[in-house]
C-alpha cells in the first residue's frame, strides 16, 4: 500500500432504493439534497452521486426540471465533482433515463453494465407503515422487475453523451458487468482510465463476502490492467466494512443514503456528511490520504467543472 495514497470518496445523496418512510433523514426536495451534497463535500467527498425526486411524495423523478434546481446550488456552493445518475429507477425506460445526462453534459454520470434482478422487497419486512401510496407498490413490485440494462441501452446512453466529454461511474454488480464495460472499451465508446463502481450486497447481484471482494477486483485487474480506477459500495450494514476492504487493497470508496441509511447497527446516519465523517475516519487510521475533488479530477482525466452545462 503506497504511502499517502489518495483515496476518492464518492457520496450518493438519495438514490432511487429507499423510500421516505424508511428514515427522515432521506433528502427529497431540492434544498434538501442540495444541502445534503453540499455536507457531504464538506466532510470529504470528492464526488457526490445524485438522483432526484418528486418534493411532495418522495418517488424517483428522473426529468431534467428536478435535477436543475439542486445542480446550480451545487455548483455555486462547492467545487466538488458532480455525477448524474443514468440509472433512474428500474421503473423507467432508458430515454427518461438519460435525459438529465445529456442535457446537463456532467464530468460523471453514472452507468449499469448490465439487466439483472433488483430485490428491493425484503425492506418490507422492516417497514410496516408508509407515508405514500406508492412506496409498498414500489418495493413489492421488485420481485419480478427486471432492472433493464441490454447492451443496445448502454450503447444508447454513451451515443448520448458522447459529444459532452462526460466519463462514467461505470456500475458493476456482477462479474459478467465486468466483461461487458471491457467489450464496450474494446468498441471505443468508452476510454480509459475506466472507473469501476463495483456493487456488492443488491438482492440479484454479487453478495458481500470477502471472497466476492476479491474476485471482483481479480477479474478487473485481468480485464483492464493500469487503464481503471477501483470503487466499491457496500448495500445496508456491508457499506463500512467493504469500504475498508477496498481501501486496503488499493481502491476507492462510496458511502451515502442511496447506498445504507445507517451509520452502525440499529443507529440511522442523520445525514449523508455522517457518514463521509465515518469512512474518512477510517481511511485516515489507515494512513490513507482522502482525495480533493481536483485530485479525483486528475486521477479520473475529468474535463472541469466549468465545461458542464448548469
Amino acid at each position: 500500500m503506497a504511502k499517502g495514497r489518495k483515496v476518492i470518496i464518492t457520496c450518493a445523496v438519495t438514490g432511487s432504493i429507499h423510500t421516505p418512510s424508511m428514515s427522515p433523514h432521506l433528502p427529497v426536495t431540492a434544498s434538501e439534497i442540495a444541502d445534503a451534497a453540499i455536507g457531504a463535500a464538506e466532510a470529504g467527498a470528492a464526488i457526490v452521486h445524485l438522483h432526484a425526486r418528486n418534493p411532495k411524495d418522495g418517488r424517483p423523478d428522473q426529468s431534467p426540471e428536478a435535477f436543475a434546481p439542486f445542480l446550480k446550488v451545487i455548483k455555486q456552493r462547492s467545487n466538488c465533482v458532480i455525477n448524474i445518475t443514468t440509472g433512474g429507477a428500474p421503473t423507467m425506460a432508458i430515454e427518461e433515463r438519460v435525459k438529465p445526462a445529456a442535457t446537463f453534459k456532467p464530468e460523471v454520470a453514472s452507468l449499469n453494465m448490465g439487466s439483472m434482478n433488483f430485490g428491493l422487497y425484503p425492506m418490507l419486512a422492516r417497514q410496516k407503515e408508509f407515508k405514500h401510496d406508492w412506496e409498498k407498490p414500489y418495493l413489492e413490485g421488485s420481485r419480478e422487475r427486471i432492472f433493464k440494462n441490454t447492451f443496445k441501452d448502454i450503447a444508447h446512453i454513451l451515443q448520448s453523451c458522447s459529444g459532452n466529454d462526460t466519463r462514467f461511474e461505470i456500475e458493476c454488480y456482477d462479474i459478467g458487468h465486468l466483461h461487458t464495460a471491457a467489450h464496450f472499451l474494446d468498441r471505443g465508446l468508452v476510454k480509459p482510465p475506466l472507473f469501476i463502481q463495483s456493487v456488492f450486497g443488491i438482492r440479484g447481484g454479487i453478495g458481500p463476502h470477502p471472497e466476492d471482494v476479491l474476485h471482483m477486483k481479480r477479474t478487473a485487474d485481468r480485464l483492464f490492467g493500469d487503464a481503471y480506477r477501483w470503487s466499491v459500495l457496500g448495500a445496508g450494514r456491508n457499506q463500512m466494512f467493504i469500504a475498508a476492504m477496498s481501501a486496503v487493497m488499493g481502491g476507492n470508496v462510496r458511502v451515502g443514503l442511496e447506498d445504507s441509511l445507517w451509520l452502525g447497527r440499529g443507529t440511522l446516519a442523520k445525514s449523508n456528511a455522517e457518514q463521509v465523517a465515518k469512512v474518512r475516519r477510517i481511511l485516515e487510521e489507515l494512513g490513507l490520504q482522502i482525495a480533493t475533488p481536483d485530485e479525483a479530477r486528475e486521477m479520473l482525466k475529468l474535463k472541469g467543472g466549468n465545461k458542464v452545462a448548469f
